[in-house]
């Protein structure tokens, strides 16, 4: 997984879009006003800049999914914080072909965070979440495992779950040698690979072996209930109502049922004995509701839910950690909750054989 490399022309527009979020506050107001959300909320001013910027640029759903994948990983590749590497960065090969990264301070970890990505399940790296990544390495003292599981629309619909479940198998069987005991194990993703983190510890529910954790973030729980926050954030540039139709177009083929427990964790029988969570919302974000939905139910189903929310934030916030000292702040919040809840949480017992 190669480092990104940038033209000089990327560069000046990397210094350029850095400069503009280290403006005084009162001067991005100026230039780009922060919106207000429904619950009364403003969004952050450097935060509020950047989507005035983006929303002038090119829409990622109105080309073929390779196109957007290429678009994609070099804004992301710009927006990202150059974060310090871990002592170890190791590629690994899962099953067939299945590729993923371990990051580890080379030391013993207190845990491992198995990591899924954004991107609808069409866009989104290892290489794209590398900041994340190692932001939760250095931040938990865990070793995070970043998989790149298969995307649609040459993989739909379930092959993400079936590299996830493999990723699984993998960390089990191999955290050991890592040091690690395999029962603390954290399932953790962002949007898509927040429903995919959800929908993995739904399907290992009656394995011996459990995650300690599932961390949410930002999560995709549901394609069947229209809610409020879907038609309040419609036009937001970090997340549209076009690009979520487009996202859907591609990952579920025709026929699907959008009530599949595997595509709408929400709509699963019971949430009864899943792990405790961390679901991790933000105030301008279409799936907002969606995410609060799922913490609602789990709390309900008499699991262990904490909510962490950033109210003045948008959808994939993890993604633009060079260019928003907001995004970058609230992106070290999420870490320090997963870093505490591994000191609070205890690991599933084994069930008898």
């Amino acid at each position: 997984m190669s480092a990104a490399r940038f033209t000089v022309a990327q560069r000046m527009q990397r210094a350029f879009l850095i400069a503009l979020s280290r403006l005084p506050a009162g001067v991005q107001r100026l230039l780009a006003r922060p919106p207000v959300n429904s619950a009364g909320e403003s969004m952050a001013p450097d935060l509020a800049l950047l989507m005035k910027l983006v929303e002038s640029g090119p829409d990622f759903s109105d080309m073929s999914a390779v196109e957007a994948r290429a678009t994609t990983e070099r804004d992301l590749a710009l927006f990202a914080a150059r974060i310090q590497p871990c002592a170890v960065e190791e590629e690994i090969e899962i099953g067939d072909g299945l590729p993923a990264t371990r990051y580890s301070s080379g030391t013993r970890a207190r845990g491992v965070v198995l990591f899924f990505h954004g991107g609808g399940f069409v866009i989104g790296s290892r290489a794209s979440y590398t900041a994340p990544a190692r932001m939760l390495a250095h931040g938990t003292g865990a070793d995070v495992l970043s998989v790149e599981y298969r995307l649609a629309p040459e993989h739909p619909f379930p092959a993400a779950h079936d590299d996830a479940l493999a990723a699984w198998r993998y960390v089990v069987d191999h955290a050991a040698d890592w040091g690690v005991d395999p029962q603390r194990i954290v399932v953790a993703g962002e949007s898509a690979g927040g429903n995919i983190t959800a929908v993995l510890c739904q399907q290992l529910r009656d394995e011996a072996v459990q995650p300690m954790l599932q961390v949410l973030i930002q999560p995709v729980t549901d394609l069947v209930e229209h809610r409020p926050s879907q038609d309040e954030f419609a036009g937001s540039p970090a997340l549209s109502a076009k690009q979520i139709a487009w996202f859907v177009e591609n990952y579920l083929p025709a026929g699907t049922n959008p009530a599949d427990p595997r595509v709408s964790p929400f709509r699963a029988t019971s949430l009864a004995g899943l792990p405790p969570a961390i679901v991790n919302l933000a105030g301008f974000d279409p799936l907002h509701d969606d995410g609060l939905a799922y913490a609602n139910a789990l709390l309900q189903a008499g699991v262990p839910a904490e909510v962490t929310r950033e109210g003045g934030q948008v959808h994939g916030y993890l993604s633009y950690t060079a260019i928003s000292p907001s995004c970058r702040q609230a992106t070290e919040r999420l870490v320090a909750s997963v870093s505490t809840a591994l000191d609070r949480t205890t690991p599933s017992v084994p069930k008898a054989s």
